[in-house]
């Protein structure tokens, strides 16, 4: 008997496993995205979450907002792989697709970030993890949404119907994979232009190079960057990481001499593949693994 019932928790435990192993995706908005221009695909952003072994899981959670120059998303080496790796280490991660310009425009784009942040907040018991360990991972214009959302934050609405609306959107801290930063300086012409439009009202683009924006708010943050990268110049990093240093916020930044942009993790690399071991170390650091 005592065989028996030892093999029906291994199994159960084996299933609870397995659930948690498969990703699932679900809308932001069930009933319409606000500012939805349609009723395709791409006018419902959504979330894909991929929930870390809890037998492994450490309580921290990382949503990813994969790059694309804001006209794309790729999904596989700045999305689904960098879930895997996050899992590895205990962490729960969500990639999120977010709406595109041309077709969509400020603020939809960050709407949607804030909207996956609130919404992994609201549930942070039922996915078991902190609520105060919510930190977001962009690469290159995913990278510009990420600094977004830690520059431009707000506490949540305490009366809004809407539970996840309640939430606080400032995440808790942030990972900048050669990111998009300044839309006045080093800029990527093609993320500005397809976020912002053709003729931008200069403000806008001031508020929106977010180096400028920068407080003693905005969260700890890690980047990474190559010098190679002739896409997105590492003076994006330099600048983010330097309005951090000059406001006092924790930063850590690595960049690698060789390397072109869009590296992802850079599984093939012997010496650009480091970069992910340093990033583990800062989560350590930072008491993200315990």
């Amino acid at each position: 008997m005592k065989r028996i019932v030892k093999r029906i928790v291994t199994v159960l435990f084996a299933a609870s496993i397995a659930a948690f192993a498969q990703p699932s995706t679900e809308l932001l908005w069930p009933q319409g995205a606000p500012g939805a221009l349609g009723d395709d695909e791409k006018d419902k952003p959504s979330l894909t979450s991929y929930l870390a072994n809890p037998a492994k899981a450490v309580g921290t959670a990382v949503i990813v907002f994969p790059g694309g120059g804001y006209s794309g998303l790729a999904m596989d080496h700045e999305g689904k792989q960098i879930a895997e790796w996050l899992n590895n280490l205990g962490i729960s991660a969500f990639v999120l697709k977010y709406r595109l310009g041309p077709r969509y425009h400020h603020p939809i784009e960050l709407q949607d970030a804030q909207r996956a942040i609130r919404m992994v907040r609201a549930r942070a018991a039922d996915l078991h993890v902190e609520p105060n360990r919510i930190g977001v991972w962009g690469f290159s214009a995913g990278g510009h949404l990420a600094s977004t959302t830690g520059t431009h934050f707000d506490s949540g609405d305490a009366n809004a119907k809407d539970a996840v609306d309640r939430m606080s959107s400032r995440p808790d801290f942030m990972v900048l994979s050669y990111p998009v930063i300044s839309f006045t300086e080093f800029v990527h012409t093609g993320s500005r232009r397809n976020l912002l439009g053709d003729n931008p009202d200069p403000k806008l683009v001031d508020l929106l190079s977010n180096e400028k924006q920068v407080t003693a708010q905005t969260p700890p943050t890690f980047l990474f960057h190559t010098d190679g990268d002739t896409a997105v110049p590492a003076e994006n990093s330099v600048l983010f990481y330097l309005a951090l240093r000059k406001a006092k916020v924790p930063a850590e930044m690595h960049i690698y001499e060789q390397g072109k942009h869009g590296v992802g993790l850079a599984p093939l690399d012997p010496t650009l593949s480091s970069w992910s071991g340093r990033l583990a170390e800062w989560f350590r650091v930072r008491g993200l693994l315990r």
